[in-house]
């Protein structure tokens, strides 16, 4: 009787330790399961990016991840964004993907929305429709949004623009921004940084030659279009300071080739001079109504900071190394004229 007794205790005891063992297989099989749904490598490093636009839902942002080859397991993923609660919580931007990330750092980066800025890098483009343009190739938002946006009078009026004028609101610069700012996000952005720039002291350097700072950015687009070397600048703007004092007006080639917007010209004519628009300065006097092109920041300030002198005219010099021969009086400047026009025609250049 003793002898069976061991015998039927030690059965059991050899079955609870069996089962033990299965539970705990069953639990390591269990976490291994939904460690590799959760922290096992899903993502393939097929795309660098990860774009989810504005008002998507997740079912578009899961077609978005199953088209585009990213994941090694969609199923996974899915099972992982619904158990995390990811699927109410989409947020539009650019992602940077790493290949290898699980399903839980993927989700994590998008339900936060740790997006990656985008860099913009702008300086001296000339119309307002080329900066649209390069923006919405950098942005969500096309340039067509961008475009209507600047061209909206009620909308500009607001920050004391006009849709001629309204480009001088663009500092020449590289700015961080997320790809999925919006049109009205981005002009609010570039207009913070417009007032940062304009301080009270720039402020009282325009009043104190009669400008605004409207005003002085279009003088500095003129400036900047017919200086090559930047250190003309303050010489340039303060010979067309001179003439708006004198109520002369400005005469500068660089508004006829804006006004008839045919880049091509290398030599103003006569007849170019004759073209009716509020931009050619030969036609009209004082500033025109907008900027010819974005002005650099060293025009700005060179406007602000114009040099002193007399003179009233200015023609390229002959040797063509983009500096100018000034003059205060018209024989002198006719001379130097002469010189440039002897040195085009040796030249062929009749356009």
């Amino acid at each position: 009787m003793t002898t069976k007794k061991k015998s039927s205790g030690g059965t059991f005891k050899k079955f609870i330790i069996l089962l033990v063992v299965i539970i705990i297989i069953a639990l390591g099989g269990t976490a291994w399961f939904y460690y590799l749904r959760l922290f096992g490598a899903n993502v393939t490093g097929a795309q660098e990016y990860l774009y989810i636009h504005t008002g998507e839902n997740y079912e578009q942002v899961y077609d978005t991840l199953c088209q585009k080859g990213i994941l090694n397991d969609t199923t996974t993923f899915n099972w992982a964004a619904h158990n995390m609660k990811y699927v109410d919580r989409v947020k539009p931007g650019k992602y940077r993907l790493h290949e290898g990330m699980s399903n839980r750092k993927l989700i994590r980066m998008l339900e936060l929305g740790e997006q990656e800025y985008v860099t913009l890098a702008f300086h001296n483009l000339r119309l307002k429709e080329q900066f649209a343009g390069f923006v919405g190739k950098k942005l969500e938002s096309d340039s067509t949004a961008i475009i209507s946006l600047l061209d909206s009078a009620d909308y500009v009026k607001q920050y004391g623009f006009t849709p001629d004028n309204v480009y001088t609101v663009f500092l020449p610069n590289s700015y961080q921004i997320y790809w999925n700012t919006s049109p009205e996000k981005f002009f609010k952005r570039m207009y913070a940084n417009y007032e940062k720039f304009w301080t009270p002291e720039k402020r009282q350097q325009a009043a104190d030659i009669n400008l605004s700072p409207i005003q002085v950015s279009i003088l500095a687009s003129i400036v900047d279009a017919e200086a090559l070397h930047d250190e003309e600048m303050p010489t340039i703007a303060g010979l067309y300071l001179n003439r708006l004092k004198k109520g002369i007006k400005l005469e500068a080639d660089p508004t006829i080739i804006f006004a008839k917007h045919d880049f091509t010209i290398r030599r103003v004519l006569n007849r170019d001079k004759d073209f009716d628009s509020p931009y050619n300065t030969y036609l009209y006097n004082g500033l025109p109504p907008g900027p010819i092109m974005m002005p650099s920041i060293n025009a700005v300030n060179s406007v602000l900071n114009y040099q002193k002198n007399n003179y009233i005219y200015m023609c390229a010099k002959e040797d063509f190394s983009g500096y100018h021969n000034f003059a205060d009086n018209l024989a002198q400047h006719m001379i130097n004229a002469r010189k440039f026009q002897k040195a085009l025609d040796e030249r062929n250049i009749k356009r």
